[in-house]
């Protein structure tokens, strides 16, 4: 079981706009069936984690209002809504016991962490990280959500090019 950051990135390293907008990411040219793609990634994950910020976004810009099927942990420190049929578990704290709630829940499919760069750092921090897929898109935003706001090593594993993305995947090198 592995658990992955799969995000899009600015070439500047950011996530989202400093409104935590990700317009900028839907109006880039990339094939839905080319590498490295969300739908042959999403097909492997049996559990998922976001903050606040992301889940907020996925709910206002979700035109499906909900695309997930799996279990969800959303961390915040306030209330949000909950939508009617979702798996959606709000939580807050070390990200260790989500982590391993998740592991449980996931059937034996990997784990994704969705964002925010903070979030994954801390599962990061944690040594519960393996692997960090992005997809660079040709933009600069100039500000916004950093990508991952830490100091990660990290190996290339396989790279390649959906259109106008460059899209790398990396194994987390985690300290001896």
């Amino acid at each position: 079981m592995t658990t992955h950051f799969y995000t899009a990135t600015s070439l500047d390293g950011f996530i989202a706009t400093p409104e935590h907008s990700l317009d900028w990411l839907l109006s880039q040219d990339i094939d839905e069936h080319g590498p490295m793609h969300y739908g042959g990634f999403i097909t492997g994950i049996g559990a998922l984690a976001m903050g606040a910020s992301t889940y907020e976004w996925l709910l206002r810009n979700d035109p499906a209002g909900w695309s997930y099927d799996m279990p969800a942990w959303v961390f915040t420190h306030r209330e949000l809504p909950v939508l009617d049929g979702a798996d959606i578990r709000f939580v807050s704290g070390d990200v260790t016991p989500v982590h391993a709630q998740m592991q449980a829940a996931a059937g034996g499919k990997d784990l994704w962490i969705v964002g925010g760069g903070e979030l994954v750092g801390q599962f990061a921090d944690a040594g519960l990280l393996d692997e960090v897929w992005l997809q660079y898109a040709p933009v600069t935003l100039g500000a916004g959500a950093p990508l991952l706001p830490r100091r990660l090593d990290l190996e290339l594993i396989e790279v390649a090019r959906n259109r106008s993305f460059l899209c790398g995947r990396y194994r987390v090198v985690k300290a001896p």
